[in-house]
């Protein structure tokens, strides 16, 4: 098993770190090959730049900003993401990340004479998990639409194997949570990477 965990947080000290921890030693127990990627300790620049922009459909010249990256994504077969929930969506470091990485014949494959749509182009994921943590409840994030799952969840699961495995935990009410819920989020996403992994 080959593990990319992508993680984005500005604060080591944050109970993301610890769910990030829990989900790296679920990995290590089953004798996985893991590469973090931790956004904000690398400075990741989230931006595309107008030069990025430019180069975006000349492949595979536009894999030279971020071949470190494409590199994990292609050797990969287990992708998870670790991140908070920020404005019901993904951290801007991340959605930029996504933004940058996700290039075509990378992550997909564009339209063709033969193809009206594009194509996937990580169906050697196999496995797919989002750990989160969200402000509001439940209910408020679902009338909102909950876009960060639904863009991690469909749009990066579209692009990766069909019968791939999905796992999907948030501790919602991060504001007023305690130790007994974080304690009890931390076994749920430990019992979430059980299933994903086996």
């Amino acid at each position: 098993m080959k593990a990319l965990v992508v993680y984005c947080h500005p604060n080591e000290a944050s109970f993301t770190a610890a769910v990030r921890d829990t989900v790296i030693r679920k990995l290590t127990n089953q004798n996985a090959d893991v590469r973090l990627c931790d956004l904000y300790a690398r400075g990741f620049d989230p931006r595309l730049s107008s030069k990025d922009f430019d180069a975006y459909l000349d492949t595979p010249s536009n894999r030279a900003t971020v071949a470190e990256d494409v590199a994990n994504l292609t050797w990969c077969d287990t992708l998870i993401f670790v991140y908070p929930t920020w404005w019901y969506g993904l951290p801007a470091v991340l959605k930029g990340w996504l933004d940058r990485v996700f290039i075509p014949d990378v992550a997909f494959l564009m339209p063709d004479d033969a193809n009206k749509t594009i194509r996937p182009g990580l169906q050697h994921i196999t496995r797919l998990g989002v750990f989160t943590t969200c402000g509001a409840s439940w209910w408020l994030t679902q009338i909102i639409g909950a876009p960060g799952k639904r863009t991690l969840m469909r749009g990066v699961g579209f692009l990766c194997a069909k019968n791939r495995k999905t796992a999907f935990a948030a501790h919602y009410l991060m504001d007023s949570s305690t130790d007994a819920s974080r304690h009890q989020h931390l076994d749920r996403v430990a019992k979430k990477m059980d299933r994903l992994l086996t």
